[in-house]
């Protein structure tokens, strides 16, 4: 990465203003410097908006002209304020508020409810999903676990767009929303949800945009404080404002217009939430003098990504499309992106994951590598993938860095060993910062050797390793550092959720993935069904799945590969075709036409290595049939046990006990959760086939070449009904 983007761990604050604007390109310092009136900043992916965006708020409050305390900078995750928080404390400018629309309205409204309404606020009901089950069963309506979410995602959708039960069936006819269930029941569950609130005196987090927004428009004299206090408001990804939170904006700002929103309408993709670019779109109507910015030096990617990710917005429609930036890479030349096709899903889990261990081996840190997907139930697969070839792997979207346990532990002892100071007998040996903090978490099974496989032990491990990475920078950064000046650090940091690196790769979903980077970049599933989703049909639902994919692409700095799999399990017909959004993308076409001559990536076959453009392998496997009636098998499941699900069979239950207990001692020894030696459907099929040979368990689905050489003897021996030695016999 450039210098335009980058910055250094632990930067040191610029000693005057004009030095806060240097290593800025000429459009970035046009918005640093664009502190007054209206501002609106049209800015692509990898552009460094945000560092445009804290260098402008840092200049103006080291230059005396915004006081640190009237600036109100504003974006949509915790994560965002979080690294914004962080930025503006190493540019120097301190006392700056960075929240997120709910957590800015939430601390005005516990401010000013007892002068307003008069009491106490109700209780923030932080999930809302049992509520609305009772209002269904109340309405007499029964919700499976599908409809339960989306109902309640119709109801958070109903609230931020400002639509009362009553006219949720014709908004949402309007809107064109698949309703879960008749737009009458939903609005009759909405209604009685609404009702259960009032009853037990909880608050949703919409109530809190909606509450705050009725207290600033009821009482003049409350806005009037609130505009005081902030008079300089500064919204980050300005594309994703739903109506609701549009209107808190205008009440927060006033008549006045210091306002500077940044966006870019091609990576719209939270429609489905009430967001709409059409405040950054309508941004110069409503306020015609306003200085617009364009951002479209893309630091992040290669010339290569960027090629394909404005091909794929040649070929869009809509407004948003109309408003396109083109990107123009500043980086150098790197691969062409690579586009595979594998016979079916497993495979593309397993090239994938083969790939991957490729990468790793060249180079590539595991935390710089992602799979992203379309949505979450795409994980498991690859999850299991990277675990046969020993890759640990980090689901974006679970438990906070700072919120698990082992690093609250840490922040434990860090704390107790600080306070003991060179009274430690345990640092005596300690020469510097990092030594001492390997010393203290050795004190709890650390070591600096990482354990095998992956799992709880293997998440535990890669936790510790990025707080003693963390230490390490620390140190390099301030070589006087003290333990103590490092527990205050990582007490800011877990203040602002500006979290450490943790190695391992990452999986997550392409709407988890916004605003993240990665030097390797594996986009799966690249099938027309899944992206875009069927449910997509109208022209802008099929659009924003588009932007999806645009937003996806545009999160790899180098390494891209697109892939998808012709059939869903081995021996299925393989009939599904690879997305529509890839057209003219592959191999020329559309995508390729600003750049003549350029070829735009290759395809990989299923199982043999990357070919030059044109040389599609469509690699198939032998249908799997029944080994009892004969019928050909396209559920994993049955594929798995080799018979219809229903179909009888003899099973060895004392060896399907024995091997239960074996798989139990062998998924402690690695630290790895039982699946990942062989899974339940894996066992079954060994127990009621009892394989004699290397070669009758190898034609077990789910028994792979590098399982077949771990674990084959094992499994053998426990088939032959031999005694397997204890583990500690067995390592001497």
């Amino acid at each position: 990465m450039t210098a335009a983007t980058d910055s250094p761990l632990f930067p040191q604050a610029p000693d005057s203003p004009d030095a806060v604007l240097e290593g800025l390109d000429p459009e970035q310092r046009e918005v640093a410097t664009a502190l007054h009136g209206p501002v609106c900043v049209l800015a692509g992916a990898g552009t460094g908006k945000t560092r445009a965006l804290t260098h402008r708020i840092a200049y103006g409050v080291r230059a005396g002209i915004l006081p640190p305390a009237s600036v109100l900078a504003v974006t949509f995750t915790q994560r965002a304020a979080g690294e914004m928080r962080g930025r503006l404390r190493g540019l120097g400018a301190h006392g700056v508020q960075a929240r997120t629309f709910h957590s800015a309205a939430l601390r005005q409204l516990q401010f000013f409810w007892p002068r307003a309404v008069g009491g106490e606020l109700p209780q923030l009901l932080e999930r809302k999903a049992a509520l609305v089950a009772e209002a269904a069963t109340r309405c007499r309506l029964r919700l499976d676990r599908n409809e339960l979410r989306d109902v309640t995602s119709e109801i958070e959708w109903s609230k931020v767009t400002q639509t009362v039960p009553e006219d949720y069936p014709a908004a949402a006819a309007k809107a064109g929303r698949q309703a879960p269930r008749d737009p009458a029941e939903t609005g009759r569950i909405y209604a009685l949800y609404e009702q259960l609130k009032r009853e037990r005196s909880v608050i949703d987090f919409e109530d809190v945009l909606l509450l705050t927004v009725a207290v600033l428009e009821d009482r003049a004299d409350i806005a009037e404080t609130v505009r005081g206090q902030y008079q300089h408001f500064v919204v980050d990804e300005y594309q994703d404002v739903s109506p609701l939170q549009q209107r808190l904006l205008e009440l927060w700002v006033g008549e006045r217009e210091s306002l500077c929103v940044v966006g870019d309408a091609s990576q719209t993709i939270y429609s489905f939430t009430g967001a709409t670019a059409d405040h950054l779109l309508d941004f110069r109507t409503r306020h015609p003098h306003a200085t617009v910015v364009k951002l479209v030096r893309d630091y992040r990617s290669t010339p290569q990504v960027v090629h394909l990710a404005n091909g794929l917005l040649t070929q869009a429609s809509g407004r948003a499309a109309e408003h396109r930036l083109e990107l123009v890479s500043q980086r150098e030349a790197g691969p062409e992106p690579v586009h595979a096709e594998y016979a079916d899903e497993p495979g593309e889990a397993e090239g994938t994951a083969r790939r991957i261990r490729d990468l790793i081996a060249s180079g590539v840190p595991a935390s710089e590598i992602a799979v992203l997907y379309r949505i979450n139930a795409q994980s498991e697969v690859y999850e299991q993938a990277l675990a046969d070839v020993g890759i640990p792997c980090q689901l974006r979207g679970a438990e906070r860095f700072f919120e698990r346990p082992e690093v609250r532990e840490a922040f434990v002892v860090l704390r107790g060993a600080a306070r003991a100071g060179g009274n430690d007998a345990l640092l005596d040996d300690a020469v510097d910062l990092p030594s001492q903090v390997r010393a203290v978490f050795g004190t709890k099974g650390w070591s600096p050797q990482a354990p095998a496989g992956s799992g709880a032990v293997r998440d535990r491990w890669e936790s510790l390793a990025a707080l003693v990475r963390l230490a390490t920078d620390f140190a390099a950064a301030r070589p006087r550092a003290t333990l103590s000046d490092l527990v205050t650090e990582l007490d800011e940091r877990a203040r602002a959720q500006h979290a450490p690196t943790v190695e391992g790769v990452t999986l997550a979903s392409l709407h988890a993935a916004k605003g993240l980077e990665w030097d390797a970049v594996f986009l799966v599933g690249l099938t027309d069904g899944m992206l875009p989703l069927t449910y997509a049909k109208t022209d802008e639902q099929i659009e924003e799945e588009r932007r999806l994919l645009y937003v996806g692409i545009t999160r790899a700095r180098r390494i891209l590969t697109l892939s998808w799999a012709l059939a869903r399990s081995p021996g299925g017909r393989p009939g599904r075709q690879p997305s529509r959004f890839l057209k003219g993308l592959s191999r020329g076409g559309a995508g390729a036409a600003s750049r003549p001559g350029t070829a735009t990536g290759s395809v990989e076959g299923g199982t043999g290595p990357y070919r030059v453009p044109g040389a599609r392998s469509r690699v198939r496997r032998a249908p799997a049939r029944c080994r009892v009636c004969g019928r050909s098998l396209t559920d994993p499941g049955e594929v798995k046990l080799m018979r219809c699900e229903d179909c009888p069979s003899e099973l060895d239950e004392v060896l399907y006990e024995r091997l239960h207990q074996w798989r139990a001692a062998q998924a402690a020894l690695l630290g790895q959760p039982d699946y990942c030696v062989f899974t339940d459907k894996t066992l079954l099929a060994i127990a009621e086939t009892v394989p004699g040979d290397e070669a009758a368990l190898a034609r077990i689905s789910g028994v792979r070449a590098r399982k077949l050489q771990q674990y084959g003897a094992d499994v053998l021996a426990l088939c032959a009904g031999e005694e397997l030695p204890r583990t500690e016999e067995k390592e001497t």
